[in-house]
C-alpha cells in the first residue's frame, strides 16, 4: 500500500511537470497558427485554421535564411574551437594539480563562473569596438573564452578519472605528449566532448544579450537578434513573433532529443568523478 501510493504521488510530480513545461509549447504552436483576429478573441483555444503562412510571411521579415546562416557559423565555429582548446587546457592542468601554479589556475578559471555578466559588459563593448571585434569573429572568440570556466570544471573532473596507466604505456611506447592527447586522451573524453558540445550549442545559438552588444551591422545578426522585427513602439506582431520563434528554435530543439542522454550521463561523470 505504501509503494502504491508513493507511486501516485511520484506520478502527480511528473504530471504536473508536464503541464508546466508542455502548456507554455502549446500556447506557442496555437498563437503562430492564429490570425491576429483569433488572438484577440482567445488566446488559449485551438485555431480555426492553420494558417501556415505566417511562417513564410516570418521568414521574409526576418531574412530568416540569413540569420540562420549567421548562427550556424557562429555556433559551429565556437563549439568546434571551444572542444579542441578546452580539453587541452584542461588535461594540462588535471595531470599537473599537484603543482601550485595549475591547481591556482584552476580556480581562477572556475571563478569566473561567479562573475555576473552586466558587471564586464560595458568594458566589453568598449574593447571590442576599440580592436575592430565588434564581428562574427570576435564573438566567436568571446564564446571559446567564456564558457571556459565551466568546461575545465567538467572536463577535469572527467579526465582525473582515466588511469595513468593508459599514459604510461603510451609513453613507453615512445609517444610524445602531443600525441598521447590526441590519440591517448582525446578518443577518451568522447562523451565529456559531447556534452560540451551540446550545452555549448544551446548556450551559443539562443543567446541574445552578446550577439546585441558585440555585432554592430544588420547583415551579422543572428536569430535570437532578428526576433526584434516583429516589435513596434504600441504593438506586437504575436503570430508572426512566435511563428519565427519556432523557427529559431526547432534546430536545437531536434539536437536536444537526439542527445539529451549524452548531456546527463557527461554532466554526471564530469561532476562526480
Amino acid at each position: 500500500m505504501q509503494r502504491k501510493k508513493y507511486n501516485w504521488v511520484i506520478t502527480f510530480f511528473i504530471f504536473m511537470g508536464s503541464l508546466v513545461i508542455l502548456f507554455p509549447l502549446y500556447l506557442s504552436i496555437t498563437t503562430a497558427l492564429k490570425t491576429p483576429q483569433e488572438l484577440a478573441a482567445s488566446r488559449l483555444a485551438f485555431p480555426s485554421g492553420l494558417h501556415f503562412e505566417n511562417f513564410i510571411t516570418a521568414i521574409e521579415m526576418t531574412n530568416f535564411f540569413n540569420a540562420l546562416k549567421n548562427s550556424l557559423i557562429i555556433t559551429v565555429s565556437a563549439v568546434s574551437i571551444t572542444i579542441l582548446t578546452n580539453s587541452m587546457v584542461a588535461y594540462a592542468i588535471a595531470r599537473n594539480m599537484h603543482k601550485n601554479f595549475y591547481k591556482g589556475l584552476y580556480f581562477y578559471f572556475i571563478s569566473a563562473m561567479f562573475i555576473p555578466f552586466p558587471i564586464i559588459m560595458l568594458p566589453i563593448v568598449k574593447q571590442t569596438h576599440a580592436m575592430g571585434m565588434d564581428n562574427p569573429v570576435g564573438i566567436i572568440f568571446l564564446y571559446i573564452v567564456y564558457g571556459l570556466a565551466f568546461n575545465i570544471f567538467v572536463y577535469v573532473g572527467y579526465i582525473k578519472s582515466i588511469p595513468l596507466a593508459l599514459e604510461e604505456a603510451a609513453i613507453i611506447d615512445g609517444a610524445s605528449i602531443w600525441a598521447l592527447f590526441w590519440k591517448v586522451i582525446f578518443p577518451l573524453l568522447a562523451p565529456m566532448n559531447a556534452t560540451v558540445g551540446i550545452l555549448s550549442s544551446l548556450w551559443i545559438w539562443n543567446d541574445f544579450m552578446l550577439p546585441l552588444i558585440i555585432l554592430t551591422k544588420r547583415s551579422m545578426m543572428t536569430l535570437p537578434l532578428v526576433q526584434f522585427v516583429f516589435q513596434s513602439q504600441f504593438s506586437t506582431d504575436y503570430n508572426l513573433a512566435f511563428s519565427s520563434y519556432l523557427l529559431a528554435l526547432l534546430p536545437m530543439i531536434i539536437v536536444f532529443l537526439f542527445a539529451q542522454k549524452w548531456i546527463i550521463s557527461g554532466v554526471m561523470k564530469g561532476g562526480i568523478k
